[in-house]
């Protein structure tokens, strides 16, 4: 000891030794203890972190049911092949593109795609593949590092209605939501991205779970860490209750085959939508799970425009039917009685210009007018009413503007006005004869068939409304308890003795002498109005609007058939079939008529 007491030096430096080693011993037995025993739990984090692997289970999405609880869209389970970058080895990747039947260089070019990203992350590689594939990867897990499946939903569209512009479709998340929304998605998620499913994606989407499992150093799973007692449910998305009732939007799909346009029906007094197509519509089961390059450009290159909302994205000059609009507005301001009358001799000559009409009315008073589609009544009656008042009460009926249905994809279409000529033509350089085809729905004004729905409905019942929607409330599945959305209402202020007197008329459309008699239903008295939209392009588009049953009013239709010519003939009988079909109105119950209403919409 003496002899190590020289080797070192002085005595004063054997002490500073001495005093130095003990502390370094003391700061590493103060480091055991914070480590196993203060700091004991947050190292079991890391520890478990090392050894349990968090698995995050989907949830299934929302189902949706019609009005009457029918099912319309549901899930189905499918599988999804994915790979961890930092375990997975790129000399797998021929093996991993034999087994998907895939290309050469289709799973680098995905994992390239998705580098930002944490290496930690899994990156979904291809979905709903063949359960053989499934096996495949499970026989060869040993084998295959970083290379696993799981188990997510696709939508099923197999219960009869395709719903192509109601339902939408579902679709990976892009990077940019997947940054604005990370508090909830992940990279390789679908949300919704067009119709219910987008509008309603909050609803819908449930609340993911976890599972947690144990794992080896080369992270195979060894088993349920902790029995699963801290794994978390998934929470399914809660389920829809739409307003569309299922026959007549599977009725209204069938009378559109092979045609193109729309119809909307609308529940008056509830602005329920009990039916809307566009046509031509697509199956959403193309969309449902993976879609094709091949199946995609087929969808957007289509000349007919199938991803295109007509219904509400399409506007048309509404013809004949928008004639109540100058009526009602004449009878409010006190311009006309009912009484007042027009000498229809089959043309009007306003300066050097003349405006025709389909037959010779001789003298026709406001119910006639309407019964028999007179033009030159409603050509002398706005130049009495002015283009002011037109536009006016045409904006009391909701046109100009959007409805502010729930779905939001929609346009307000065309309403003229003094300021929209004076800014298409120049102030001073246009004349009241411009509002001579407006008074017959003809000429700017435009609407989508969503907006002539609800204009239905409210003559329907007698100005009052409520935003049209397709969404009733919803069933929450943590209770399944009904939540209803609420949706708001209004009423264009004009008086009941003048809806009186357009519906009497509107009813003698059908039941009377007019020009839907050809349409009738027995047992079922009706109300309505035919029309033709003028188009430059081609072959004029067929209109029609009516409601039923006239009594007590459950359903107001708006119908729009393309490039067929006119109302009465082919719009008028589609209209038919959807009050026949909502109101269970048997077939043998109907008449075998044809259509004769082939002028004076």
């Amino acid at each position: 000891m003496i002899v190590e007491k020289q080797n070192i030096g002085s005595p004063s430096r054997y002490r500073i030794m001495v005093v130095v080693v003990m502390f370094f011993v003391a700061m590493m037995f103060f480091q055991l203890f914070k480590m196993q025993i203060l700091d004991n739990e947050n190292y079991q984090v890391k520890s478990d972190e090392n050894s349990v692997k968090k698995i995050t289970v989907d949830p299934p999405r929302g189902i949706f049911f019609d009005r009457n609880f029918r099912v319309l869209v549901s899930n189905k389970p499918s599988y999804t092949v994915e790979v961890l970058p930092s375990e997975y080895k790129s000399e797998q990747n021929s093996i991993l593109e034999i087994a998907l039947n895939e290309e050469e260089g289709y799973v680098s070019s995905i994992l390239n795609e998705k580098k930002e990203f944490s290496k930690f992350i899994p990156r979904k590689i291809k979905r709903d593949v063949e359960f053989s594939t499934v096996t495949w990867i499970e026989e060869n897990k040993n084998n295959l590092d970083g290379i696993d499946f799981r188990i997510e939903y696709k939508r099923d569209y197999s219960f009869g209605v395709y719903g192509s512009h109601v339902f939408g479709y579902i679709k990976e998340i892009s990077p940019e939501q997947l940054r604005n929304e990370s508090e909830f998605y992940s990279m390789g998620d679908y949300a919704g991205f067009s119709g219910i499913e987008k509008t309603y994606e909050k609803n819908i989407r449930g609340i993911k779970g976890a599972k947690f499992m144990l794992v080896d150093a080369k992270q195979k799973t060894v088993n349920r860490y902790l029995q699963g007692n801290n794994d978390l449910e998934a929470v399914k998305g809660n389920d829809l209750v739409l307003t569309l009732d299922y026959e007549t939007q599977k009725k209204a799909e069938e009378l559109f085959e092979g045609k193109k346009g729309s119809l909307v029906a609308i529940e008056p007094g509830t602005g329920e939508i009990l039916a809307l197509v566009s046509s031509p519509f697509y199956e959403l089961s193309n969309l449902g799970g993976v879609t094709t390059t091949d199946n995609w450009k087929k969808l957007l290159s289509d000349p007919d425009k199938p991803l295109f909302n007509r219904a509400t994205m399409s506007i048309y000059p509404p013809g004949s039917t928008y004639k109540m609009v100058a009526a009602i507005a004449a009878l409010e301001e006190g311009i006309i009685t009912p009484n007042f009358t027009v000498k229809c001799t089959g043309s009007f000559f306003y300066g050097d210009r003349s405006f025709g009409c389909d037959h010779v009315h001789g003298t026709t008073d406001l119910v006639k007018s309407i019964e028999e589609s007179c033009n030159i009544y409603y050509y002398k009656l706005i130049l009495k009413l002015g283009l002011d008042k037109w536009n006016e009460y045409s904006k009391k009926f909701g046109f100009g503007r959007k409805t502010g249905y729930d779905l939001g994809e929609e346009i307000a279409g065309i309403l003229p006005s003094a300021s929209y000529y004076d800014r298409k033509l120049g102030k001073g350089k246009w004349t009241s004869g411009l509002s001579i085809n407006l008074s017959i729905g003809q000429g700017e004004i435009s609407a989508t068939p969503l907006q002539l729905a609800q204009y239905t409905a409210s003559l329907a019942k007698d100005g009052e409304t409520v935003k049209p929607h397709l969404v009733k409330g919803m069933i929450d599945s943590k209770n399944n308890n009904f939540i209803p959305f609420e949706f708001p209402k209004s009423n264009n202020g004009i008086s009941k003795k003048n809806y009186d007197i357009i519906n009497e008329a509107l009813y003698k459309v059908v039941e009377g002498e007019g020009t839907a008699t050809h349409i009738r239903i027995p047992g079922i008295k009706m109300a309505g109005k035919t029309g033709t939209a003028q188009n430059p392009f081609g072959k004029n588009h067929a209109v029609y609007i009516g409601y039923a049953p006239f009594e007590n009013p459950k359903i107001a239709v708006a119908v729009i058939v393309e490039n067929v010519g006119y109302g009465g003939s082919h719009a008028a009988p589609v209209a038919r079939d959807i009050i026949k079909t909502y109101l269970r109105i048997p077939d043998n119950k109907i008449e075998n008529r044809i259509a004769v209403a082939e002028s004076n919409d």
